[in-house]
């Protein structure tokens, strides 16, 4: 994908920068891990720091420092997150500010009038995140409702992104190829399938991506959203999908869970408080090129902010290096293979 701040190469995961910030790293540090894209949040950032505290320095880029692109998700998800303190209508959603209590409205015409001022590549579609679980007519209302107000966004966006609509319809292919016709029917420059990764079984969502997304136009970019597992993005590739994105990198090295060829290390664990080993010699981080598993236990034991930094740190690369080896493994014409023997 080719925007006016760069080219992303697909297959693509974007870290999270929900606030404007990967949790922990400087944005230089995402850009030299490989990421070429990260994602922010319309929801998070209209509320703090505020529009217009970033429209006086320019974009969102310009803002937190990162001249790539940025996808910016609508807010649908959060707003579905705080269930309880919220209020949905046609119109869209008024809901109590987690930060102050105040209240606010977002529908789907404020949603495009936030992301174009941020100033995004790509702006996803307002919708609903469909609950699990629910009923059948839970789920066929939600779906509509989503697809209401995709219409509006498409209408009324007047940014220069792309903009992207969200498949819903909870685990029902038929729903969501349903929701995937009206969304074709709007035209959208990308598809996404949303309201996954909310609990449902692994089964069912593997169900819904294997059904649905080789249904999505494959002349556009095709979205996974805030899913998933290392093993979840090379079923995601092998289903045609372009892009992802999810907390897990950062917020499992916060936990102490780090990704490697060899699967998860819980680097808390007592077997390492003497090993010497790097915590993955495949791997050029920093975190893996200077210090041993022993010192890495020791800074997450000791609750030194650097452990988790350099934890982060890894994980981001991991990710990318994963993504390096898909899209290599596809031009190479090997990708089933390597998708088989896939272990971590």
């Amino acid at each position: 994908m080719t925007f006016e701040r760069g080219a992303v190469d697909t297959p693509a995961f974007m870290p999270v920068g929900t606030a404007g910030s990967v949790k922990s790293l400087a944005p230089e540090e995402v850009s030299a891990a490989g990421a070429q894209m990260i994602l922010g949040n319309t929801f998070h950032l209209m509320l703090r720091p505020g529009v217009e505290v970033i429209e006086a320095h320019g974009t969102l880029h310009d803002f937190i420092h990162w001249p790539r692109p940025i996808l910016t998700d609508s807010g649908g998800f959060q707003v579905w997150s705080l269930a309880k303190l919220r209020r949905l209508s046609e119109d869209g959603v008024t809901f109590r500010s987690p930060f102050d209590g105040s209240e606010v409205f977002l529908g789907a015409e404020e949603s495009m009038r936030v992301q174009a001022a941020l100033g995004a590549d790509i702006v996803m579609a307002f919708d609903e995140c469909t609950a699990w679980p629910c009923s059948p007519a839970q789920a066929r209302a939600s779906m509509e409702l989503s697809g209401r107000w995709a219409a509006r966004c498409r209408r009324s966006y007047a940014g220069r992104g792309a903009l992207f609509g969200i498949v819903q319809g909870g685990v029902d292919p038929e729903l969501r190829l349903e929701s995937l016709q009206r969304l074709v029917e709007i035209d959208f420059d990308g598809y996404a399938l949303g309201g996954l990764s909310v609990g449902e079984p692994k089964a069912d969502m593997l169900g819904v991506l294997q059904q649905v997304a080789a249904r999505m136009p494959a002349a556009k970019p095709r979205y996974l959203m805030g899913v998933g597992t290392p093993r979840d993005l090379v079923d995601g590739a092998a289903a045609g999908i372009d892009l992802f994105d999810c907390v897990l990198p950062t917020r499992n090295a916060r936990n102490g869970w780090l990704y490697t060829r060899d699967g998860v290390v819980k680097i808390r664990n007592a077997v390492h408080r003497r090993d010497p080993r790097p915590l993955d010699p495949a791997c050029d981080c920093d975190a893996c090129r200077h210090y041993s598993r022993a010192y890495l236990r020791h800074l997450y034991h000791s609750g030194e902010i650097l452990g988790l930094r350099l934890g982060s740190l890894h994980n981001v690369h991991y990710y990318q290096r994963l993504m390096r080896r898909i899209r290599e493994a596809i031009e190479e014409d090997r990708f089933d293979a390597f998708a088989r023997d896939f272990t971590g």
